[in-house]
């Protein structure tokens, strides 16, 4: 018998301008990404923590998140610590759901330029 379990999911993606668009589509991207390839239903989700480099300011990812079906799962944004060298225009999260999915059969989402992010983790 398996048993449900709160597993984290990580994934980044990155933005080529800093427009609301363009935040809002690439978090889009990411979110579905996520939930389809990890096979996730809504119910699922119990929570998500988005963070943006400091050159990412006109719009909150939750927003995006939102459009898309998560408005009633609790979202948060923060800002990602500045590490000199670190990618640019990237957004990240961790998103908390609950899934009978060992840890290692878990998959972490890396898109666009963020891919280099993780390059330890398979397709």
């Amino acid at each position: 018998m398996t048993f449900a379990a709160v597993r984290a999911i990580r994934g980044a993606v990155t933005c080529d301008v800093d427009t609301p668009e363009a935040i809002g589509e690439a978090t889009r991207e990411l979110m579905t990404a996520i939930m389809a390839r990890n096979e996730l239903h809504h119910d699922d989700v119990i929570s998500v923590i988005f963070t943006t480099t400091a050159d990412l300011v006109s719009a909150f990812p939750a927003t995006a998140a939102r459009s898309v079906g998560f408005g009633d799962v609790p979202l948060i944004c923060a800002r990602e610590i500045p590490v000199p060298g670190a990618m640019a225009r990237c957004i990240r999260v961790m998103l908390h759901c609950s899934t009978e999915r060992a840890r290692d059969e878990i998959h972490h989402i890396y898109l666009r330029d963020a891919r280099a992010l993780r390059d330890d983790l398979p397709e």
